[in-house]
């Protein structure tokens, strides 16, 4: 099975660092293949021609990897995958801004006016949002995480929210979550 992290977090240490290695821990520990990308090369969408281009009925997007932005490349992999999770720091209550753009290009995508028929649709997945400091901002990053799931028609396996207070038994969750995930997806 492969399973595939996105992680939005920009830092290479720190609480959604360690939660993302827990997760793949997890997910490895029980037999998956785990493939960890970050998505902080990933531009925003240009909006094509008249508001739509092809990602809209042909399901890629046209403003590629050529650029050094690897959207098409990390299309391809959750394609690939069995199963997903996005991990990302909470940022003003939301997905880091290279997580969104991921997500907004994404869901252009997956998603047309006669509903989801993308890759993404049915893939079992685990959404876990990491705010740091005060820890406010979990439950409207979480909800815009789901948001996106609805939109492409994922399958939300779970939600795991880990702040500062809570990593002692939230780091367990992730794992777990993760194991569970992993388990119930054969």
């Amino acid at each position: 099975m492969k399973f595939l992290i996105i992680s939005g977090n920009p830092k290479k240490d720190g609480l959604c660092f360690g939660v993302t290695a827990e997760i793949a821990r997890g997910a490895s520990e029980n037999g998956a293949d785990v493939e960890i990308i970050t998505t902080e090369k990933v531009a925003r969408c240009r909006v094509c021609g008249d508001g739509w281009g092809p990602c809209r009925n042909e399901n890629y997007c046209s403003f590629g990897d050529d650029n050094g932005d690897n959207f098409n490349e990390i299309q391809q992999k959750i394609k690939q995958a069995d199963a997903l999770c996005f991990v990302t720091p909470v940022y003003w209550g939301e997905v880091t801004e290279s997580m969104k753009s991921l997500m907004d290009r994404l869901r252009r995508c997956e998603f047309n006016m006669f509903g989801c028929n993308g890759e993404i649709a049915g893939k079992k997945t685990l959404l876990v949002a990491v705010p740091g400091g005060s820890g406010n901002g979990l439950l409207t990053c979480l909800q815009q995480m789901e948001r996106f799931c609805q939109h492409t028609g994922a399958e939300i396996f779970d939600f795991v929210g880990v702040n500062k207070r809570n990593q002692g038994y939230k780091r367990v969750a992730a794992y777990e979550a993760a194991k569970q995930l992993i388990m119930n997806n054969e």
